[in-house]
């Protein structure tokens, strides 16, 4: 698709370097596995905008068993914005989605008003909050159990519980935080039920705990606290839902700060609420 001095096409493997310089230009956290894992999806929408055989801007679409597309990646050059190509970027990907039940994605503040003109709704509001070096910290607790690494044999469970909190099914993206990140994935079981679960991946610029989904505050705290732990004396992220008022005013407690909101919003319909009030952590506004 051409208009005027860019561009428009599928990203390739190829991409992904001028990809991570448009992130990295942002000060985002993202890395060159994450853009491989919007790529390695052939049900996944990935549009670059291209001027002078540079790529100048990105949009990505994951789309969950086509219940519910998460955009992101919305990046472009500064040196081209104000020329309509973030515009056109999202009018491609929306329209390529058409199929899928309902649109999903989490806005800047800044971003906010460009989604609404293109009919998304707000939702709710995810706190950014963030330490740049991880200070020790203890944790009282009347919990009799403590979160367990999460094995291989228990990664169906794990799915079907994000699953369920989340409102659709993300068994690629949750299926590649276990693999690849296992050392960051603890769970909390209850006759041999995981009620509980915390991920992690790395970053460029933080390490990124979430999604966190918890039966109870306490529970979240607890395993979060064991995430945490394990990463005394390193830069850390999280995206907390801001009605856990709780949890926010700990990580507060603890040295965390937060940095800015995004605004959960959706198009078309929301029928894949999932449960916000068992979701504390999301996994980041990239991947929802």
């Amino acid at each position: 698709m051409q208009n005027g001095s860019f561009i428009l096409r599928s990203m390739q493997p190829g991409d992904i370097e001028s990809a991570m310089k448009l992130s990295e230009a942002e000060g985002w956290n993202q890395t060159k596995k994450d853009w491989q894992l919007f790529l390695e999806d052939d049900g996944n929408i990935c549009i670059v905008a291209e001027s002078g055989s540079k790529v100048v801007a990105t949009t990505t679409a994951i789309n969950y068993s086509n219940q519910v597309a998460w955009i992101g990646m919305v990046l472009v050059n500064k040196a081209f914005r104000g020329r309509g190509i973030s515009q056109s970027l999202l009018t491609s990907v929306i329209e390529k989605l058409e199929r899928c039940k309902s649109i999903k994605l989490d806005a800047t503040p800044q971003g906010q008003q460009v989604y609404k003109k293109l009919g998304f709704e707000d939702e709710y509001l995810i706190a950014r909050m963030t330490i740049s070096s991880m200070k020790d910290f203890s944790l009282a607790t009347n919990k009799s159990s403590f979160p367990k690494l999460i094995h291989n044999n228990d990664h169906p469970q794990v799915i079907a519980l994000d699953e369920n909190s989340f409102g659709a099914n993300r068994m690629q993206l949750i299926g590649s935080l276990l693999r690849e990140f296992p050392a960051k994935a603890w769970m909390l079981k209850q006759n041999n039920t995981i009620t509980g679960f915390a991920l992690g991946r790395d970053g460029s610029r933080f390490h990124h705990i979430g999604p966190v989904v918890a039966s109870t505050v306490e529970d979240a705290r607890l395993l979060l606290a064991t995430a945490l732990k394990k990463l005394i004396g390193q830069p850390v992220a999280v995206d907390v839902l801001s009605d856990k008022e709780d949890l926010i005013s700990w990580l507060n407690s603890i040295g965390f700060t937060k940095q800015r909101h995004f605004t959960r919003m959706y198009k078309k319909d929301n029928p894949f609420p999932g449960l916000p009030s068992r979701q504390y952590l999301i996994c980041g506004p990239e991947f929802g």
